[in-house]
């Protein structure tokens, strides 16, 4: 039996962590099945809703282990000692666990790559789901000289990523059906014949906040926003309630904070926002309001421009630009939006099912451990 290992830089249950999720999906298809371990780290705080109770719900086996994560702060002189340290750890329990593939599974991980080419792993794998630009690029290419299978999430992120010898493959992110979810609250509209808008996302300074509330006070608040999240525990932040609470009508914006759950809330309004200042890699929400048949407002950068088609199952408007933000929702009615619901429900059954994606994984590991 062939046996994967799985290194992973999280265990909270955001983009990165659900995706997990479906490649070990993926993986459990290949015949004959492989024996996968999932490796989480132990230097960070579990979140409200970890990504171990989920792999223990479906039967994955996981352990916490001390990993070389490339995190900013491990960056500093210290935090380089460190990792030395957990990559020498890394390559010990490696040589004893005697695997077939190590599966990289965002670009944090992969300082697990050269640990692993050095005890002769057959396969080292990459999933890249963050956009790589400067410095940090340089330093990611020359560890990803070490993987010899790579995915990226999107054709916006392999752009970025340039990868060559081999070529990555481009797997298209994907969410699982829909369940039966009550909405949060009654759909189309807020009672006054306004649509209802819902965000969903970290408070990072990049994620786009303050060009969205900007965008609501210039348009008027035009309707009823949910804001969903709450702040990153490191990076530049934005206080979110601050910005909503100076708005002329506070009342349109309800900060409801970290949830376990987005469907409820995004099967209660007419249309999600992704509102990101820089590139999206991809922005699984995006696809998750898709699933429920609701239309997305997304900045004309990174993920959002390989999915949403402008004007049709969704609208692209300028990054930071507060303005043309106000512009769509001045102008957009709960009829418009619902019309547009029913074309992104579409999108996301020709391209974007947990069977699409599970397929790619298993054809691509298959391969590999087949050589």
């Amino acid at each position: 039996m062939s046996r994967i290992v799985i290194v992973h830089s999280s265990d909270e249950m955001y983009g990165a962590d659900r995706i997990l999720l479906q490649v070990v999906a993926g993986m459990r298809q290949v015949e004959p099945a492989p024996e996968v371990l999932v490796w989480l780290p132990d230097d960070i705080t579990h979140g409200p809703t970890p990504l171990c109770h989920e792999l223990a719900r479906e039967g994955v086996a996981y352990e916490h282990v001390s990993l070389p994560i490339i995190r900013r702060a491990n960056l500093r002189p210290a935090g380089l000692v460190s990792l030395a340290r957990t990559s020498w750890g890394l390559r010990r329990r490696l040589r004893h666990e005697g695997v077939d593939l190590v599966y990289c599974m965002t670009s944090a991980c992969l300082l697990a790559a050269p640990v692993a080419r050095s005890l002769r792993v057959p396969t080292v794998a990459l999933h890249v789901q963050e956009m790589w630009s400067g410095k940090e690029a340089a330093l990611l290419r020359a560890l990803a000289r070490f993987t010899n299978l790579r995915i990226t999430i999107s054709p916006a992120v392999d752009r970025a990523a340039r990868l060559a010898n081999p070529a990555s493959v481009v797997v298209d992110n994907c969410v699982p059906h829909p369940p039966e979810v009550a909405p949060a609250a009654a759909a189309s509209g807020d009672g006054t014949g306004r649509p209802r808008y819902v965000v969903a996302s970290r408070w990072n300074a990049w994620k786009g906040h303050r060009t969205l509330l900007d965008a609501w006070e210039r348009a008027g608040c035009p309707g009823t926003l949910t804001v969903l999240g709450g702040p990153p525990p490191s990076g530049a932040k934005v206080d979110v309630p601050a910005l909503a609470a100076a708005l002329s009508d506070p009342s349109s914006v309800e900060i409801v904070g970290e949830v376990p759950d987005v469907a409820p809330y995004v099967a209660a309004a007419d249309a999600l926002v992704l509102p990101s200042d820089e590139p999206e890699p991809f922005g699984l929400v995006l696809l998750e309001a898709f699933r429920a048949g609701k239309p997305v407002i997304a900045s004309r950068a990174g993920g959002p421009l390989d999915v949403i088609h402008d004007g049709d199952d969704g609208w692209l408007f300028t990054p930071g630009d507060a303005a043309d933000l106000a512009g769509l929702l001045e102008r957009l009615s709960v009829d418009d939006l619902g019309d547009a619901g029913r074309r992104a429900r579409q999108t996301y059954l020709a391209r974007y099912t947990p069977e699409v994606f599970r397929r790619r994984i298993a054809e691509l590991i298959g391969a590999a451990l087949a050589q």
